[in-house]
């Protein structure tokens, strides 16, 4: 499969999506654990997880957005060049 341009745009606005929803998320939840809030551990637990995958998730996708911008640019400046 060959990536363009639009797709590693794409893969990067998913990335910092996810990266700024979660930060508000974790935000908001350590909030509610600082104040007390009476929750299981299990919600606790879970939410961490899912903060933990979703970040995780946001960086791989980073990286593959980057990674495939500079092979476009690569691509563009050997064909323009060449």
């Amino acid at each position: 499969m060959r990536l363009e341009r639009r797709h590693a745009w794409l893969l990067l606005g998913v990335a910092v999506w996810n990266l700024l929803t979660y930060a508000m998320f974790t935000r908001n939840l350590w909030a509610a654990y600082a104040e007390g809030e009476d929750r299981p551990t299990g919600y606790w637990v879970a939410h961490t997880v899912l903060i933990v995958v979703n970040v995780a998730i946001g960086l791989v996708l980073g990286r593959l957005g980057l990674r495939a911008l500079r092979h476009a640019d690569e691509q563009r400046t050997s064909t323009v060049g060449g």
